[in-house]
């Protein structure tokens, strides 16, 4: 059913650093409505890889993706934000301090500002060009996110790919399961203590490097996988036996009607003024890894800054006639909220 909602500010984005939006607005006392078009909160977290470790949140050494999800709900829980999930906003009109935005559901939001926390977009998985493929995803036998680690406990696991999912999966599925990883070469592009760590694991026999070499075939029969056949730049094939099959190449970006808002962008990315996450659209904030600024490095936990300064650049915009005392959380408590 459409809804009509008003309100200090839209995020389009609910991952975590949209979620965190929702907060810091909070904390100034700003109402917000979250839209965002999967089914669910939590972005990529929940929607790719709900039981990948993070290890780079403050005070957790570390956290499994869908409770840093659990954990940001509670935290926005006090301020009731609107949620308006499975839908897209496909229509942005008005300025600051007055915009109007609609959805693919019929929704209106009229807002005074918006965040664009979209992460990479629409987001689907970037898939190898190997024949029968679909055959293989539709079984189960090649997956491109592990929802449920347990799952591959005695399985044997191939994971392709040279990036920190490729190496954080071998690291979480070593233990549990028979895991061999394949890369073209023997640099993976991954933090530098996760590379080291796989390698680690690779000297003591836990893990099974296969470098140089890329993806070239599949085997099975239906929808059965029995073998995955990798091959190097020369030429030379092996079978490594195989159950399941994880290739990390990568989403696809898409920002869908976002980028029909004349912002303006670096590919798939909007630019920023770092300073207060403004984009060339007054009024219109982006955060997260859809920004691009010098210097930018695509972590959670620069995106919760970013929402910070966001929210902070939206005040005056939502509340024209109010000075902004700034209060450490310490000394102000959460407020309250009816």
């Amino acid at each position: 059913m459409a809804e009509t909602i008003e309100t200090d500010a839209a995020i389009i984005g609910a991952g975590p650093v949209g979620l965190f939006a929702v907060f810091e607005l909070g904390m100034l006392q700003l109402s917000s409505v979250l839209i965002d078009a999967l089914g669910e909160v939590g972005g990529q977290c929940s929607a790719l890889y709900p039981e990948k470790p993070i290890y780079d949140i403050p005070a957790h050494p570390t956290i499994e993706a869908s409770e840093l999800v659990a954990q940001l709900e509670r935290q926005v829980a006090p301020f009731h934000a609107p949620r308006l999930l499975g839908r897209r906003v496909t229509v942005l009109t008005g300025a600051a301090g007055s915009f109007a935005l609609t959805t693919d559901a019929g929704d209106t939001i009229r807002a005074k500002a918006v965040i664009v926390a979209a992460g990479v977009g629409a987001f689907g998985p970037n898939r190898p060009p190997l024949d029968g493929l679909p055959t293989y995803e539709a079984s189960g036998a090649v997956q491109y996110y592990v929802r449920r680690r347990e799952a591959l406990r005695g399985q044997r696991v191939v994971i392709a790919g040279g990036g920190d999912s490729a190496v954080d999966w071998a690291l979480a599925l070593k233990d549990i399961a028979r895991v061999a990883v394949v890369h073209r070469r023997p640099k993976f592009r991954a933090a530098p203590e996760s590379a080291a760590q796989l390698d680690a694991a690779a000297a003591r026999g836990e893990i099974e490097m296969i470098i140089p070499y890329q993806l070239h075939a599949l085997h099975g029969e239906a929808g059965r996988l029995h073998e995955v056949e990798v091959a190097t730049l020369q030429g030379e094939t092996r079978r490594l036996p195989a159950d399941v099959l994880l290739p990390f190449f990568g989403l696809s970006m898409d920002l869908g009607p976002i980028a029909a808002w004349g912002l303006d962008r670096d590919g798939a990315h909007i630019r920023i003024e770092p300073a207060t996450c403004q984009t060339s659209l007054p009024g219109v904030f982006a955060i997260g890894d859809v920004a691009a600024y010098p210097g930018k490095l695509k972590l959670i936990l620069q995106g919760f800054s970013e929402a910070a300064m966001a929210a902070h650049a939206i005040f005056p915009l939502a509340r024209p006639n109010e000075a902004l005392h700034f209060e450490y959380s310490t000394t102000k408590g959460v407020p309250v909220v009816c």
